[in-house]
């Protein structure tokens, strides 16, 4: 009776997700004496995940599943968990998962917890904490059925390496064309860039930029950080940047370690998307710009005179540090 993860891949490679998963699935699999198993599809080296503490890899390879159909990718994990017998099914929060998991849910007669950010708070019951409200709140959710299916909040647990001894398994499950109701024709992709939903840190812009001609600078220092770009939803409604890159309730929620917004005044609605985010940095010229009273460091003053300076300082540190 292993606890099952979904370890998602893009590419043939695991995202960071998949190892933040691992990782908190072998802490539970501990508190509840049992081992930790993980579905892949169509990823490559499945090793890397032995090094977080996944003892068995079920290795699903189909060309039927090149493209993420919820559907389909929902009845594998499904027929992964009833071949395991687990009784614990763990997601992320990433956009894929958070598809996957109701229908996962459904499938197994199974209670379904997500925003889930910490280690259950009790196996007998069973109950976890959740964010609740938009990320203001927190709440304790007791789950009474059989099978349990719980979605990790990005960022929420981390990753910590705990060596184990992996088997591997080719498993075939049947997949029919009732699966594929939702045909996907093409996938879009973000290349030579770090994305948002891998990001450790978000460098995002809004309307106090100007204009997109603009983006240059906050592009120079993401790249500083290793970091994503991103917007706020006026931006991508005026078609500045991307809809890909609009963060916030209404956009794309993000659970950073650090969150830099420049220029953003903070309406509620983008708040309430980037809350989870540990640390979160606020340059903008308007001192009374709502966005500070939820900042944990504030600048006020002028981005385009901060934000270059920033950027330089930052360099020379890394220059001085190499």
């Amino acid at each position: 009776m292993s606890i099952l993860i979904y370890a998602e891949s893009a590419e043939g490679k695991f995202k960071k997700v998949a190892f933040e998963l691992a990782s908190y699935g072998k802490k539970v699999a501990a508190s509840l004496g049992t081992t930790v198993t993980a579905v892949t599809i169509n990823a490559g080296d499945v090793s890397e995940l032995s090094k977080y503490g996944v003892d068995k890899v079920l290795k699903v390879s189909s060309d039927k599943l090149s493209k993420f159909t919820a559907k389909a990718y929902a009845d594998v994990i499904k027929q992964a968990a009833q071949k395991e017998g687990t009784k614990v099914v763990l997601l992320s929060s990433t956009t894929d998962s958070l598809y996957l998991a109701p229908l996962v849910a459904v499938s197994l007669d199974a209670g379904y917890a997500s925003n889930v950010v910490g280690l259950p708070v009790s196996t007998s019951p069973f109950q976890v904490k959740r964010n609740a409200f938009s990320n203001k709140a927190f709440n304790i959710t007791e789950i009474s059925t059989d099978v349990k299916v719980l979605g990790l909040a990005k960022n929420s647990y981390g990753v910590f390496e705990n060596a184990s001894s992996l088997t591997e398994e080719d498993f075939s499950p049947s997949i029919g064309d009732n699966d594929f109701g939702v045909k996907v024709e093409s996938v879009e992709k973000v290349t030579g860039k770090v994305t948002i939903a891998d990001a450790e840190v978000v460098v995002s812009g809004g309307r106090g930029l100007k204009g997109p001609e603009n983006w240059g600078m906050l592009e120079e220092l993401a790249s500083v950080l290793g970091a994503a770009t991103a917007c706020s939803k006026p931006v991508s409604d005026l078609g500045w940047r991307p809809h890909s890159e609009h963060v916030g309730q209404t956009g794309k929620p993000v659970a950073t370690n650090l969150y830099i917004a420049i220029g953003i005044s903070g309406a509620i609605q983008h708040i309430a998307g980037i809350n989870s985010s540990k640390v979160k940095v606020v340059i903008n010229a308007d001192a009374d710009a709502p966005f500070f009273k939820v900042a944990d460091y504030g600048i006020v003053g002028d981005a385009f005179e901060i934000v270059p300076k920033l950027t330089e300082k930052l360099k020379e540190f890394k220059a001085n540090n190499s």
